[in-house]
């Protein structure tokens, strides 16, 4: 069962940066994809089927994301690559680890909350929405933290705010993405999104503001999330947890591990 839901990731994460307007440039055993106009950078990643990837094929990425000016970012799944890891480090890059989690598909649905709800493209609070999440992995982890509701208001000043909102309001009128915040006195404390390709969901970017946590509200955003996705047809829900203790509370969701996400990136100087 495994093996079957690791396939499906597989072909999702080959999938997703295409329907998300990326442009693919092969590399043989790795795929670099580039965002065309707005929106996030993604990654490179293991061609489908292809074979495994040396140092100097990293390597020859590297060089191709500094002369496009794009982050030097990989991401794999150690179980369907698992000698990848060896030539990333090998070319002088850091790999991060996380629990890769699929919902189980007869997981009972949590009652939803009644700070959370669902978000629309012309949702007045869409920008703070698409802000929390920054503030949040900016000090990640579950402990609680110093920034509350005046960091907020503060980042919505800030001059790429607008920008994110509108991409995301684009992402969300195409239903190719759809987002949860939870609200309280008309501040959003957690928001997080889901992106959906066919019958297969990803739920990401799920961040509360430090000053907000430890009240269950990452696990009532994702609860929603996962709610949507599956009324849209969603076969299988997953996603990344930032850690141990962040997959403990997924895995009250329903979510169980089903192998291991890798990031990996240049070291921090």
């Amino acid at each position: 069962m495994t093996n079957t839901i690791l396939d499906a990731l597989e072909r999702y994460y080959d999938t997703v940066p295409r329907h998300g307007g990326a442009r693919a440039e092969d590399f043989g055993p790795l795929t670099l994809f580039v965002q065309e106009g707005t929106g996030w950078p993604y990654y490179a990643r293991p061609a489908l089927g292809g074979p495994a990837a040396t140092a100097a094929d990293v390597e020859r990425v590297r060089e191709r994301q500094r002369e496009l000016e794009l982050p030097e970012a990989f991401e794999w799944v150690a179980e369907t690559s698992p000698s990848l890891r060896a030539a990333v480090e090998a070319a002088g890059l850091h790999v991060h680890a996380h629990p890769l989690m699929a919902l189980d598909a007869d997981a009972e649905p949590l009652a939803p909350h009644p700070d959370v709800r669902i978000l629309d493209a012309a949702d007045p609070l869409l920008a703070a929405a698409v802000t929390v999440p920054a503030l949040a992995f900016s000090a990640p982890g579950t402990a609680l933290g110093e920034a509350g509701p005046a960091e907020l208001a503060v980042a919505l000043a800030g001059p790429e705010v607008e920008q994110r909102r509108a991409r995301v309001a684009e992402l969300l009128t195409a239903s190719r993405t759809a987002m949860a915040a939870a609200v309280r006195d008309g501040v959003v404390l957690c928001s997080g999104m889901y992106n959906p390709v066919g019958d297969v969901a990803e739920v990401v970017a799920v961040g509360t503001l430090p000053a907000a946590r430890r009240q269950g509200l990452a696990l009532a955003v994702t609860a929603a999330l996962v709610a949507r996705a599956r009324e849209r047809g969603a076969r299988t829900v997953f996603l990344s947890a930032g850690d141990e203790d962040v997959a403990r509370i997924y895995g009250r969701a329903g979510f169980r591990r089903v192998g291991t996400a890798l990031i990996a990136e240049p070291p921090r100087a």
